[in-house]
């Protein structure tokens, strides 16, 4: 450990305060050192938990030094993206209306928060490099770099590691987007050696453990990424396991219901940034060849809680063109399509009304599509939705 001088102080007060300026809600600095908790990283793994996400056995993951040569420093901020709208535990499964809706997580409504925070980084990286005059190496990463955000957010003192695996922050919760930049800069951390790191608040409670459709959260602390809506509906590129499809309900991008539920963002503040709020799906044309299209492929829907028959629907140019500068964008055409159709299969829209009669047109045209993965899904969604014998 480097002794920390008067500068360094000065440096991290300075650090902290243009962080403000720059627009984030929280920063704080940690040492860049191999943290405790990242010794359990390689037993994670060992275990299968992180499904095809071979990227995380990185070895760089273990030690910040590894990342940056000499770094000495992990400065991490966090940025509130918490959206004025319901949560989905308070909409789904049902609706006023008859239009059966899925749900996209929150944090993907508006805007690619990699950009959004990449941008204000890069300005924090530029200030840094205008304020001081000596030499350093300065790497801002969003979720791209071989570095565990959350853990090294905790090391920062911005909060807790809950029995989620989420970081929360007693004042903001856990609606927040983390962002480091790792540097050679000599910085007094935000906590100090005779100090402790944030108290875990979670306590006795496990209402995130037991209201994971997918029991995902196989015990406080720990989760197994094959069995999360998260991964299976963005990560994974094959077909969605058929034991964990009913549970996935009718999430079609990643899944909030652990931090819905969770008792510290009941007074999450709001965010002001207009970027993350929700977008709408640019309206389809009328005039429609199928009689059984929908209304809502005509509506501009919004991406809080959109009509189904809206994404699942979606040609591959529609797609690129709504989700431009979006995290939806990752989970690829196929992907939103299948999870659509595994969506509309848990719907338990009757037979005998209309949407009924819509719904099971459009998912026959995909049930004959040439892409296995989407015609296996939309056949699974048709056998659901089949009348009882």
């Amino acid at each position: 450990m480097h002794d920390v001088s008067v500068n360094a102080s000065e440096r991290t007060s300075w650090i902290l305060e243009r962080a403000r300026g720059v627009g984030f809600d929280l920063c704080g600095v940690a040492p860049a050192e191999a943290f405790e908790e990242l010794r359990r990283l390689p037993e994670w793994l060992e275990r299968g938990h992180a499904g095809e996400m071979n990227y995380l056995r990185d070895e760089r993951r273990n030690d910040p030094k590894l990342v940056v040569e000499g770094a000495r420093s992990i400065i991490v901020v966090a940025l509130n993206y918490h959206a004025e709208h319901p949560y989905s535990t308070e909409v789904l499964p049902s609706h006023t209306d008859e239009t059966p809706r899925g749900w996209i997580s929150r944090y993907a409504w508006g805007d690619d928060y990699h950009d959004v925070l990449r941008e204000k980084l890069n300005a924090l990286v530029a200030a840094m490099r205008g304020q001081f005059t000596e030499t350093f190496e300065a790497r801002a990463h969003v979720d791209t770099g071989p570095i565990v955000e959350r853990v090294a957010a905790h090391h920062a003192g911005l909060g807790w590691l809950a029995k989620n695996t989420m970081l929360i922050n007693e004042e903001l919760g856990s609606w927040l987007f983390l962002g480091v930049i790792i540097t050679t800069l000599e910085l007094e951390p935000s906590v100090g050696e005779n100090e402790t790191l944030p108290a875990d608040l979670c306590g006795q409670c496990r209402l995130c453990i037991d209201a994971c459709p997918t029991e995902a959260i196989t015990e406080a602390y720990v989760l197994d990424a094959r069995r999360c809506i998260s991964y299976l509906t963005i990560e994974l590129r094959g077909a969605i396991p058929e034991e964990l499809r009913p549970g996935i309900g009718r999430m079609v991008f990643g899944c909030d219901i652990c931090q819905d539920v969770c008792p510290w963002n009941r007074n999450a503040p709001i965010t002001s940034l207009a970027e993350f709020s929700p977008r709408t799906l640019a309206a389809k044309p009328n005039g429609s060849a199928n009689p059984n299209a929908s209304d809502a492929r005509t509506e501009r829907a919004s991406l809080f809680s959109p009509p189904l028959e809206s994404l699942v629907s979606l040609s591959r140019e529609e797609f690129s063109t709504n989700f431009r500068g979006s995290p939806i964008k990752r989970t690829k055409w196929r992907g939103l399509v299948r999870n659509a159709c595994v969506a509309l299969g848990n719907s338990g829209v009757a037979p005998g009304s209309p949407q009924h009669a819509r719904i099971v047109a459009v998912l026959g045209d995909l049930a004959a599509s040439p892409d296995a993965v989407i015609a296996e899904h939309a056949r699974w969604a048709l056998a659901r939705l089949a009348p009882a014998d």
